[in-house]
């Protein structure tokens, strides 16, 4: 799809479709301080049949599609709240760039989790609620993937000092 990348307008129709979900991964990560540079976003909603309804028209109006290698501009998907149940990541692609759903980040056990010690902040006048940094690091630390790894030193640093 090529969007640029702007989590603002993916918040806000979230956010207009009163989606419940708790932003983590990169982007709560550097609302928390850290540096790094993502160019996705990264959303765990709630797992509830009437939020995941509201997920999928937002989903619509985002023009969601499957993110794939090699294929540019994803691949369309047909979805309803059932239908994003039978997976717990999708990676997908937006008109405001790259969104991923994570119903159950690593080293977490979902949105009931996370929402516990999450801070609903205003983002560009969009409230949303955001996973601690403890949370990040928690699931950073879990998924193990080499990326993570090398952010981990500095988020716990991040940590130490706002504890």
């Amino acid at each position: 799809m090529s969007a640029t990348f702007d989590p603002t307008a993916v918040l806000r129709v979230l956010a207009e479709h009163e989606v419940r979900f708790v932003l983590i991964g990169g982007i709560a990560a550097a609302i928390h301080g850290s540096p790094y540079v993502t160019t996705d976003i990264d959303v765990t909603p709630l797992v509830a049949r009437e939020n995941l309804d509201r997920l999928s028209e937002a989903l619509r109006a985002l023009d969601a599609r499957i993110r794939t290698e090699g294929v540019d501009g994803g691949l369309p998907f047909a979805h309803d709240a059932e239908s994003l149940l039978r997976s717990t990541i999708w990676n997908l692609t937006t008109k405001h760039g790259d969104v991923d759903l994570v119903l159950v980040p690593a080293g977490t056990a979902g949105y009931d989790d996370l929402v516990r010690d999450s801070e609903r902040l205003e983002i560009l006048g969009v409230e949303v609620r955001v996973a601690s940094l403890a949370d990040v690091v928690r699931s950073k630390a879990a998924a193990g993937r080499e990326k993570d790894r090398l952010q981990l030193p500095l988020l716990r640093r991040l940590l130490d000092e706002t504890s």
